[in-house]
């Protein structure tokens, strides 16, 4: 089954510490974060102020950057710093690292994995996607553009969208963009397998 997400439709929840909002793409098999049941969350954070992230024990987190300059996260003594055009980067959610605006507002993508295996790439010109054997994959665009399946099948999507397939199937996927970002990525690509789904083996 295969769904798409328009960020404009989905509310902002403000955060408790007044640092941004959250819009929640997706939650998977439902409940989200107060309710503590679900195994995957896709969110899309402004992140307007510097302050800690929230704590999220026993989940693996993704995260990159889709706007703005980008944020300096602080692991202990180790320091990551992100920006538009940087790979996501993973961690444990229990980490909860300290976050610093470089030059203003950012606006943020975070998967995030309970008891499972996941993914979030960034999508390169040219380049097709398998799906990594994902049970579960999609696609978050920061560019309009249009998706096509090697099968011939093509799903144009606006920017700010997320394509999600809950039954992925094996074809390899390519993003076309109409114009590509003057700086980072134009989209994302993003998996996901419940621990007791293990990924397929693809040759």
């Amino acid at each position: 089954m295969q769904q798409i997400v328009l960020l404009d439709n989905v509310t902002p929840q403000p955060w408790r510490n007044g640092g941004g909002q959250t819009r929640e793409l997706l939650v998977w098999p439902g409940g989200g974060p107060a309710g503590g049941d679900w195994r995957l969350r896709i969110s899309l954070a402004d992140i307007q102020n510097d302050g800690p992230f929230s704590a999220f024990p026993g989940i693996t987190r993704w995260f990159t950057v889709v706007q703005g300059q980008g944020v300096e996260l602080r692991f202990g003594s180790r320091t990551v710093t992100l920006g538009a055009g940087s790979d996501p980067v993973q961690f444990d959610g229990a980490a909860a690292p300290g976050c610093r605006l470089i030059d203003g507002p950012t606006r943020d993508l975070n998967l995030m994995v309970r008891d499972g295996e996941g993914a979030m790439l960034p999508v390169r010109s040219g380049q097709t996607w398998d799906g990594g054997g994902f049970a579960q994959r999609g696609l978050f665009t920061a560019a309009a553009g249009t998706l096509r399946c090697e099968r011939g099948a093509t799903t144009p999507l606006p920017a700010n969208a997320l394509l999600w397939q809950s039954d992925a199937a094996a074809d390899a996927l390519r993003f076309e963009p109409e114009d590509e970002p003057a700086s980072g990525y134009a989209a994302w690509w993003l998996g996901y397998s419940p621990k007791d789904q293990s990924r397929a083996v693809r040759k």
